[in-house]
């Protein structure tokens, strides 16, 4: 494709730029009135106790709406949930292909027959180190290691530049399943083209000094706890990280223990990895109603809810609630994994519960029993010397990770080091390190089976009546001002008192309202209306130290 003067290549990230999740990029190319466009994942974060109701969040994408005619591709890096939940909800309208492993396909198909979601996209199958073209953009996937199979980064060449996207990796030599991140081809990147090159690269441990631990050292930590435990073993962990399920396993299996498998989302994942061959020669697993056949000493337990969610296995068990599975006395309870930021209170409310049954805790803070998938500051550097980038843009991070990750850019001599935000149109070439424009970006959220703006969820109505609950008062009055019908009372999320009722003293107050008010101005529903609306908001609020939420009808017969 020939190079004209007016082509720019530009990076707009729509979600997972300030903060963790959500993520979601386009890349631009061509002059700034005809661009082509791809966009990079697609993904979700979890809406948390301030967004009652809200289960999911995603990045709005009215700015690839308005150019829907030149956005030609969506090109996933792997499939956790924060790169690629939303497919299935924001894809669809577009009807452009989207391409992605083996593995990201079947986890994709499995999310949409298991959900019962209607909508569904079609998949190319890409391959790491088989370049495809997409318009002006080249595109090659290269294998990195990270807790999930199949995971790319993506280099992305066009006439003019080119951009390494490193989606979520780290430098693992020794990776419990699959290839390690692929070392010779970043080290080609780096000599290979006159082609300047950007890097647009993962944050998510830049505060973090060294490089982090392999996984085939977590597999290690987890067979010497489980080889010197006397009672059961139960280990929780991300379902997604296939590896370490294969750790546990592995480990489980050579000190003669049985593994029992809890959990919807785990067989989903590992039936998924068997399908495609990932696991020849793994010891076989049983399912959860084998568990009490098992003697105490011969079991370990791999179960969901590392994250503390209040229906899966661990959670259950904590509660004493599972159908099937307990834990006793003496037994061990491993949490391999970390708190989602968000999550903490939740899982540290199942630990505390377990602790009370006097099951043995053992966390990262005990032992090394998880690590991330991502690259702590060691291996950004390294990655820095092999691709030679002369623009870094700190992405997969909130605002503290980005800042350690521009600044680490900066002491590493990358020329130029930018850092945007979500909605931030960056130019990379040429003149890099400019912003020529804002783009419109913001959030969606999933509520129940509606997909809404903040401003149409109603979340904000939902946190009044969680903070102040809720007083109805209902009447009808004739035109001479008597009340020929009520009133009646609909009172919710109120305290209440031996020494004084909040029913009895809204009764009281409704009652005195009517008592002082002149029968003419009690026949205007206005009037009367909001003389109630007043009293019984006043009343309370010198009762309970609060001003609940109060809806007064008057209706005129």
């Amino acid at each position: 494709m020939a190079k004209s003067p007016r082509d720019e290549l530009v990076f707009v990230p729509l979600g997972g730029v300030g903060e963790i999740g959500m993520n979601m990029a386009a890349y631009g190319f061509g002059p700034a009135r005809s661009r082509k466009w791809i966009v990079v994942d697609c993904g979700v974060s979890f809406g948390g106790p301030d967004l009652p109701g809200i289960e999911l969040i995603m990045a709005n994408p009215e700015f690839l709406e308005e150019n829907a005619d030149d956005v030609l591709a969506l090109v996933l890096t792997h499939s956790h949930e924060d790169h690629y939940g939303a497919v299935l909800d924001l894809w669809p309208v577009f009807d452009k292909p989207v391409y992605a492993t083996q593995f990201t396909a079947s986890m994709l198909a499995a999310k949409r027959a298991g959900d019962g979601i209607v909508e569904n996209v079609d998949v190319t199958i890409m391959r790491p180190g088989k370049p495809f073209t997409v318009g002006p953009f080249t595109i090659e996937p290269i294998n990195v290691a990270h807790s999930i199979p199949e995971a790319n980064a993506l280099l992305i060449t066009t006439p003019v530049a080119r951009v390494l996207h490193t989606g979520d990796w780290k430098l693992d030599p020794t990776p419990t399943m699959g290839a390690p991140t692929d070392f010779a081809r970043l080290q080609a990147i780096g000599t290979e083209s006159d082609l300047p090159l950007a890097l647009v690269c993962d944050s998510t441990n830049a505060m973090k000094d060294g490089q982090s631990p392999s996984e085939a050292e977590i597999g290690a930590t987890l067979a010497a706890l489980i080889a010197e435990a006397p009672h059961r073993v139960a280990v929780t962990t991300f379902a997604s990280n296939v590896g370490r399920v294969v750790s546990i396993v592995r480990a489980a299996h050579q000190n003669g223990r049985q593994v029992v498998m809890s959990g919807r989302s785990l067989h989903r994942i590992m039936g998924i990895a068997k399908e495609l061959g990932m696991l020849e020669g793994l010891p076989p697993v049983l399912d959860q109603d084998a568990y009490k056949s098992v003697p105490r000493d011969k079991c370990v337990l791999i179960c969901t809810g590392s994250q503390g969610e209040a229906r899966a296995a661990i959670a259950r068990i904590a509660r004493g609630d599972h159908p099937v599975i307990d834990l006793n006395a003496g037994d061990r309870m491993i949490f391999s994994s970390w708190a989602i930021p968000g999550n903490e209170r939740e899982v540290i409310d199942i630990q505390n519960l377990l602790i009370d049954k006097g099951v043995e805790l053992i966390t990262q803070n005990d032992a090394l029993v998880h690590v991330t998938g991502h690259p702590r500051r060691d291996e950004l550097r390294q990655l820095y010397k092999w691709v030679k980038p002369e623009v870094l843009v700190p992405v997969h991070g909130e605002a503290m990770h980005l800042a350690a990750h521009a600044k680490l850019g900066r002491e590493e001599g990358i020329p130029n080091v930018c850092e945007a935000r979500n909605g931030d149109m960056v130019r990379l070439f040429p003149e890099p390190m400019t912003h020529p424009a804002e783009v419109r970006t913001g959030e969606l959220y999933l509520d129940g089976l509606v997909l809404c703006t903040p401003e149409e969820s109603g979340v904000k109505g939902r946190r009044r009546l969680s903070f102040g609950g809720h007083v109805v008062v209902s009447l009808c009055v004739n035109s001479s001002g008597h009340v020929v019908s009520g009133p009646q009372y609909v009172i919710e999320g109120l305290p209440e008192t031996e020494d004084e009722s909040i029913v009895d003293l809204v009764e009281d107050t409704v009652g005195g309202v009517l008592k002082s008010m002149p029968p003419k101005r009690r026949s205007d529903p206005d009037v009367l209306g909001s003389a109630l609306f007043k009293a019984i908001r006043n009343e309370i609020n010198g009762f309970w130290g609060r001003k609940p939420n109060v809806n007064v009808f008057v209706h005129r017969v």
